[in-house]
């Protein structure tokens, strides 16, 4: 046997179990070589052996008690490295859970800081990346109605990309996770840009508004729209300090034209939002140069079926809520009751203040989501480990039991955040001293029926965290429609038989519906969480 006919059955012996791991029999081994390509008649010439049998003979028996045991393959390296993971969790979750919640809700309130330095500025300053006080109420519209068109067209390939790019990115294929960035965004621009065309076509043969009023519209949705789109993915990389910076420095820019330029507000709007893009775009660019350069292996791209059939239902999920949230202003600034407007969709702005303060409540049960989600993975990965096949049950009923305390926390963390509403609304330190102006009733009742909307909606979304760790999405869907029905319907008959306003009652009523059907599959997905936890793998 030569030297070079040795080194190549070294070279075997790796591949081999590479594929396979230990081979259990002889005819395993005979079977991967012939997978490999290996043809009868090369095996004496390549190996010195006359056969593939005798070859893999050779491989199982004189490699098998030496060098076969000490190699493992890709799986068995993962599986152990995982395995180590896990049981190193033990020690991870036996942190007091005080300082285990704190740490999670500040993490999540943290990633609210692009909204909360919107509002700090529009309270400070009177103008903001996207908004500014003094616009007339025709000019607020379109602006409002950008923003709402930006965050609902985008909303869909937002949610895509969280678990495209996430998917791609932990299993280390670099290429794939740029490749579906660039084309997420890509198709998302394109859906806005279309129905910017859809809407001039149709506003050019029934002239609901000014083609201008269209056009500064389209400006700002498209604006929003893309930004979403690029601040997207870093949320899936785990990079989302860059977003906090890339809309401080947008802001930044924004406000220093408007202090010391005679620019109207619509272009500064326009530079800051490009600034932040830009400084995103440039970031991407080079953080997936950076890992690319590391991995040059080039993966076959899926088909382009398979990906919308794996996507579709959160594709969907993500534009439905998006269109739930803004629902409820847009039957409100169309209703004609009690209101004389000039245009199909006009905005109002008592209505607007009162459903802002309400929206509260969402973003500071973020922290609560944060925590209980992170929660929920950590002790599913750790019980999972614990627990004996036979005792499935078991596991279940824990981890359902660590579901009713997250709603305990849930509860608890609700009544501080009303009360907080409640002072911010009543207390001359609260919305008065902002904007130099008590609120009037009006925003005060959708305030308070706005805020058990959101926190109904909050609790619905949270159900769905769970259930969306292991791809169960599909109910979550449905559940999203049905209460965009109810929420559209309930709105339209409130706002048209009895006051505009009370169309945030139909937001209250679809919220609710949303809740309950989410508890009721979240329930039943607790006491079956053993099969769709080894479904999921």
């Amino acid at each position: 046997m030569t030297k070079d006919q040795i080194k190549a059955i070294a070279q075997l012996v790796v591949a081999v179990k590479e594929r396979n791991g230990k081979p259990v029999n002889v005819y395993v081994v005979a079977a991967t070589i012939e997978s490999f390509g290996i043809r009868e008649v090369d095996v004496k010439e390549d190996y010195g052996f006359d056969s593939i049998m005798h070859l893999a003979k050779y491989v199982f028996k004189a490699y098998n008690a030496v060098t076969l045991a000490n190699l493992k393959n890709n799986n068995q390296r993962i599986a152990e490295a995982k395995r180590h993971k896990k049981l190193a969790l033990s020690g991870y979750i036996t942190v007091k859970n005080t300082k285990r919640f704190i740490s999670d809700y500040a993490s999540g309130i943290i990633h609210l800081f692009p909204i909360a330095l919107q509002v700090f500025s529009i309270i400070l300053f009177g103008f903001s990346l996207w908004t500014y006080s003094e616009f007339n109420n025709l000019q607020s519209t379109a602006v409002v109605l950008g923003v709402i068109f930006g965050f609902v067209l985008s909303a869909g390939f937002v949610q895509v990309m969280g678990k495209q790019v996430s998917f791609y990115w932990y299993n280390e294929d670099y290429h794939m996770a740029r490749d579906s960035t660039l084309r997420i965004i890509k198709n998302g621009a394109l859906l806005i840009f279309g129905f910017f065309l859809l809407s001039i076509i149709i506003n050019f043969f029934i002239p609901f508004y000014p083609t201008l009023f269209v056009v500064i519209t389209f400006s700002y949705a498209f604006l929003i729209g893309l930004l979403l789109l690029v601040l997207a993915p870093l949320y899936a990389l785990k990079q989302r300090w860059m977003i906090s910076l890339s809309i401080l420095l947008g802001t930044i820019v924004a406000l220093s034209l408007h202090w010391t330029t005679g620019l109207h507000p619509y272009p500064v709007h326009a530079i800051g939002i490009i600034t932040a893009i830009l400084i995103v775009v440039g970031y991407l660019y080079f953080f997936f140069r950076y890992y690319l350069k590391q991995n040059l292996n080039v993966k076959k791209k899926p088909k382009k079926m398979l990906s919308v059939y794996r996507n579709f239902n959160y594709f969907f999920y993500g534009t439905f809520i998006f269109m739930f949230v803004f629902l409820d202003r847009i039957v409100a600034w169309s209703s004609t009751l009690n209101r004389d407007i000039p245009f199909l969709i006009y905005y109002e702005k008592d209505y607007e203040i009162g459903m802002d303060l309400a929206i509260i409540i969402f973003f500071l049960l973020g922290g609560v989501m944060e925590y209980a989600i992170h929660s929920y993975i950590r002790r599913m990965d750790f019980y999972q480990l614990q627990t004996k096949y036979f005792e499935f049950n078991d596991f279940n009923d824990r981890m359902k039991r660590m579901y009713f305390r997250h709603l305990r926390i849930f509860a608890v963390s609700t009544v501080a955040i009303i009360i907080f509403i409640y002072l911010l609304i009543t207390q001359p330190w609260g919305y008065s001293s902002g904007f130099d102006e008590a609120l009037t009733p009006l925003s005060i009742k959708v305030c308070i029926l706005g805020s058990i909307g959101y926190l109904f909606l909050s609790l619905g979304m949270l159900n769905v965290l769970y259930q969306y760790t292991l791809g169960h999405h599909r109910p979550a869907l449905l559940a999203i429609i049905v209460a965009f029905v109810v929420n559209m319907v309930v709105g339209i008959l409130l706002s048209r038989w009895v006051s505009y306003e009370y169309s945030v009652i139909g937001m209250l009523a679809g919220a609710f519906v949303f809740m309950l059907l989410t508890t009721r599959e979240t329930s039943r997905f607790f006491k079956n969480l053993d099969y769709y936890y080894y479904a999921s793998y």
